[in-house]
């Protein structure tokens, strides 16, 4: 990445953040912040088109931030796939290493997430199409981690947290409602299989406008899956390597599944 000469900035603050960006991106606009960064929206003068620009919060405070930062822009740089995020260009303000602090990711501009309309009503050949778009990027999927645009066209965002595929993974990736049964009780031997399961969730709360498993920490989200499919047999339990979670499902009073038909009548 090349270091741009200052002068072709401008400065501006949007919703409390300080951002500075090229003469080439025109009328910033907040789009939305965490804990990874701010997004802020423009237009791309050269294009026409609307874009959004993420600038990462503190980037290099630390070697895990930096880190972070790097795996970032790494994955999005050699992402090609028409259903995640693409990159679309990379820019700092900064016009020495010395002053090199901030850089910002620009990216395809797309209208909300899956989250904020999850209280609409969808047809089911947009839950379909929606659904059949996620199998095709899997990877830590939630609601707010699902772009979608005016016609239905699905991206997943936010790389920040990705991992190899080959790797053993930890149990905050996936957001507690959208976390497999495997996450739970396995903890750290399981693999991207929990994806499907977020898929099966997210789909199942565009069907019904509710989320299905809604649980306050980690034991009652247990619970709530259970409710629904039913405390496993002892064939099943003696799968499982968490001596812990061995334990807490053996002395569960045995429960049958719930008829699917009944969760989804239509």
């Amino acid at each position: 990445m090349s270091l741009t000469r200052k002068r072709g900035f401008y400065k501006q603050d949007i919703n409390k953040t300080a951002w500075e960006l090229p003469k080439t991106y025109l009328a910033p606009a907040h789009v939305g912040s965490g804990a990874y960064g701010a997004v802020c929206s423009a237009i791309d003068k050269r294009t026409g088109e609307k874009v959004a620009i993420k600038k990462l919060s503190r980037p290099f405070q630390s070697e895990i931030f930096a880190k972070r930062a790097y795996r970032e822009l790494l994955l999005l740089k050699h992402m090609h796939h028409e259903n995640v995020i693409g990159l679309l260009d990379v820019f700092t303000p900064a016009s020495s290493l010395r002053s090199f602090h901030d850089f910002y990711l620009v990216m395809p501009f797309m209208q909300t997430d899956l989250q904020k309309i999850m209280g609409m009503e969808f047809s089911e050949d947009k839950v379909q199409y929606l659904v059949y778009q996620m199998l095709k990027g899997l990877k830590d999927l939630k609601p707010g981690n699902l772009a979608v645009n005016e016609d239905c066209e699905l991206k997943i965002l936010d790389f920040g947290l990705a991992r190899h595929t080959d790797t053993e993974m930890t149990g905050y990736v996936v957001t507690r409602w959208y976390r497999a049964p495997e996450v739970i009780l396995s903890w750290m031997h399981y693999n991207q299989t929990v994806d499907i399961w977020s898929v099966g969730c997210i789909m199942a709360e565009m069907l019904t406008g509710k989320t299905l498993f809604k649980g306050k920490d980690y034991l009652d989200q247990l619970t709530q899956i259970l409710k629904v499919t039913g405390v496993p047999g002892a064939e099943f339990v003696q799968k499982l390597k968490d001596k812990a979670a061995k334990s807490y499902i053996q002395s569960l009073p045995q429960s049958p599944k719930k008829d699917f038909t009944q969760l989804f009548p239509r």
